[in-house]
């Protein structure tokens, strides 16, 4: 690969007022033995694997690394602000790794990479993107917790369709693509930096950064946190209100957090693994990084289990454990990603139940002490990261109250800010 394919830096690309379209991409990297067909969908297939359709009838088993194993706001109410404005209305937005986006107009239609940024679409009161990389991993059941919020999947569309095709991006005619190049053109073998361009110049520019995790090496320049990458999507759309609004909330948000969080020596040493079966006999472990797909947890201190041993980080090193070895580590807490397609009630019938029964995992502490839960998604917003936040201070902390206002989220949506 090319520098010039590894490092898209410093573009600036004027859209054309038509619509356009923006994707969010991923690509297959399953191992040869397929041992890890962990699933964030919302089905099951009851054997062990779970399989969400890519819209055409096909199906697709998606990975832990947020890859995939292929087998088959009212866009008229703009916020803009006058000093990221010229005189004849078009303005430019920066991030890395694609530089300087010039507008002439504001994005009504847009694709997205995944339920990150579509979750701070939700935020920031937008019609939802035409289309995810897949749909299934957008978990729009957390909006359930808040009067007010909803957002409808129905008519979103999965980018992966048996490949990534450049035609639906035609199709789509999005006004913007949310997703980082780099990742399409380093995950995906399918495309060239040709096809990028292609897109750029035909359809609508990129604007995005993957942030969810901090392990690809290919990825060496800027990260974002949620809230930096939150606000560059705000100026992209005009809506910079509603992201102050969102901040100034996520401050108070953290301050209750302070108040919830025990002392260092109270803390729990918890261990994150990949588990997308009902009865997982392997796990894939993560370290616990700065990527946001972790916010959570470093938001809510916790120790890392894993950090001091020698296990391989799933994410950079492909490691992969078994109840012996975990039961070395033996962690006070354990939390199970690819499992959010489950209710909590459901979870405990299926995967807590059978690490209970099973002959070496009911050894473990954290099964001893009830204590192994759902440990929350690959991809979080803002919204999101305040439901899973408190969610996971209520499994670890035993906290009862609600430590954020859902009624203000409600309205900072709504545009009441």
């Amino acid at each position: 690969m090319t520098d010039d394919r590894r490092l898209r830096t410093r573009r600036t690309v004027l859209t054309t007022g038509g619509s356009l379209a923006i994707t969010g991409l991923l690509a297959g990297c399953l191992d040869d033995s397929g041992s890890w067909n962990g699933n964030e969908s919302e089905g099951g297939n009851g054997d062990g694997t779970d399989t969400e359709t890519d819209g055409n009838g096909g199906a697709t088993t998606e990975t832990p690394d947020g890859s995939d194993n292929e087998t088959s706001g009212d866009g008229d109410d703009n916020e803009t602000s006058d000093d990221e404005q010229t005189d004849d209305g078009s303005y430019t937005v920066s991030m890395e790794p694609v530089g300087d986006v010039t507008f002439d107009s504001v994005p009504e239609t847009w694709v997205a990479n995944n339920g990150s940024w579509a979750d701070m679409g939700a935020a920031l009161g937008l019609e939802p993107p035409k289309a995810l990389w897949l749909t299934g991993r957008y978990h729009t059941q957390y909006y359930d917790e808040i009067d007010g919020v909803d957002v409808d999947k129905s008519d979103m569309l999965d980018l992966y369709q048996d490949g990534v095709s450049k035609e639906l991006f035609y199709e789509l005619e999005a006004d913007v693509h949310v997703m980082d190049p780099n990742f399409l053109l380093n995950r995906y073998s399918g495309w060239e930096e040709d096809d990028v361009d292609e897109i750029e110049n035909g359809v609508g520019p990129f604007f995005g950064n993957s942030i969810f995790s901090r392990g690809y090496e290919w990825h060496d320049y800027t990260y974002y946190t949620l809230y930096e990458a939150f606000e560059k999507l705000a100026e992209l759309f005009q809506r910079t209100d509603r992201y102050e609004a969102f901040a100034t909330l996520h401050d108070e948000f953290q301050s209750s957090l302070s108040e919830v969080v025990p002392p260092e020596d109270e803390r729990p040493d918890v261990a994150i693994f990949w588990a997308g079966e009902d009865e997982p006999e392997t796990f894939l472990p993560y370290v616990i990084s700065e990527g946001t797909s972790f916010k959570q947890w470093n938001d809510l201190a916790v120790g890392d289990a894993l950090a001091e041993t020698d296990v391989e980080d799933f994410h950079s090193n492909r490691g992969e454990i078994d109840y012996e070895t975990l039961l070395e580590i033996d962690p006070d807490v354990i939390l199970l990603r690819g499992q959010e397609h489950k209710t909590a009630q459901k979870f405990r019938e299926t995967v807590v139940s059978y690490m209970e029964d099973h002959q070496v995992a009911s050894s473990l502490t954290a099964v001893e002490n009830g204590d192994v839960y759902r440990g929350g998604p690959l991809y979080q917003g803002p919204i999101t990261n305040l439901v899973l936040t408190e969610r996971a201070a209520q499994q670890l902390y035993d906290v009862d109250e609600e430590l954020f206002d859902r009624e203000r989220v409600a309205e900072i949506v709504a545009g009441d800010v």
